[in-house]
């Protein structure tokens, strides 16, 4: 472990700290020494500081939280082989291990798809669930869709493209740092090795994720905008994850794809709440 400046962009701490794995090291930052672990992953072509809303609330509320970039993204190194659910699964684990938890697990997108992974791999290790615009199946869409989504993810014009598309993930309100941190997402993928990592990213299959979900029984949470563009029905894809894990449903009225972000005044007290109650 080591540490170095950061500049993976807004909200996160002055100083990164890097968790060494067998390929690379992963890029974190951990906010209050004392109290339960909350561990947030943001989703694919996103940064830590996506959580940048959600530290405060929970670092006042008693708990101890870290955010981290996810293989090839903001400060994590991309000389890894595997980008995907089940990599960042043994990351977010062993990050946990590192910190002395267990904790709650906090993740969005395709993350939320690794943490149901790393939840049935070691139950001992993981208290809870926060999935937050799940992925934790490969959701059916239209074949042509795809084709374009592969190659549009796929050339040199990844980054330009990825960063054009972001703002129909946030199709309601935006926070008022909404452009820095988009401009800080497009300045890590101009980085050596990360659009190619980037690219690497976006052909996870979630069926890995899909095959653990009736091996996990720890406490969770689904949180959905109802606006989710990336769902054809989000608020039906909501239940169906939570009613596949046992798990409570909050829908936020207007949101997208990052309703931690974009509605925190609406996300942060029922995160802070969950986690109260099942963090004992």
């Amino acid at each position: 472990m080591d540490r170095a400046k950061s500049d993976s962009g807004i909200g996160t701490s002055n100083t990164t700290t890097f968790l060494s794995r067998p390929d690379g090291r992963i890029a974190y930052d951990l906010v209050g020494d004392n109290g339960p672990l909350v561990v947030c992953m943001p989703g694919m072509g996103e940064l830590r500081s996506s959580y940048r809303h959600t530290c405060p609330a929970l670092a006042q509320s008693g708990f101890r939280v870290a955010t981290m970039d996810l293989r090839g993204h903001g400060d994590s190194d991309t000389t890894f082989s595997e980008y995907d659910d089940v990599a960042a699964g043994s990351d977010v684990l062993a990050l946990v291990e590192h910190l002395h938890g267990p904790a709650v697990l906090v993740g969005n997108s395709m993350s939320a798809g690794a943490a149901v992974w790393a939840a049935a791999e070691k139950p001992n290790l993981v208290n809870g669930l926060v999935l937050i615009g799940p992925f934790v199946r490969n959701v059916p869409m239209n074949p042509l869709l795809g084709v374009f989504f592969r190659v549009a993810m796929s050339g040199p014009w990844a980054r330009r493209v990825w960063v054009s598309y972001l703002p129909s993930l946030s199709p309601g309100a935006r926070p008022a740092d909404y452009e820095e941190h988009r401009k800080a997402i497009s300045a890590s993928l101009a980085k050596p090795g990360h659009r190619a990592a980037f690219t690497a990213t976006t052909r996870t299959s979630h069926a890995p994720a899909e095959a653990r979900l009736d091996q996990v029984s720890t406490p969770t949470l689904v949180i959905m905008g109802t606006r989710d563009p990336d769902f054809p029905d989000p608020a039906a894809e909501a239940r169906h994850v939570a009613d596949r894990l046992g798990g409570e449903v909050l829908l936020v009225d207007g949101a997208g794809h990052y309703p931690h972000a974009d509605y925190p005044q609406v996300v942060n007290p029922a995160l802070v709440e969950f986690l109260k109650k099942t963090i004992r």
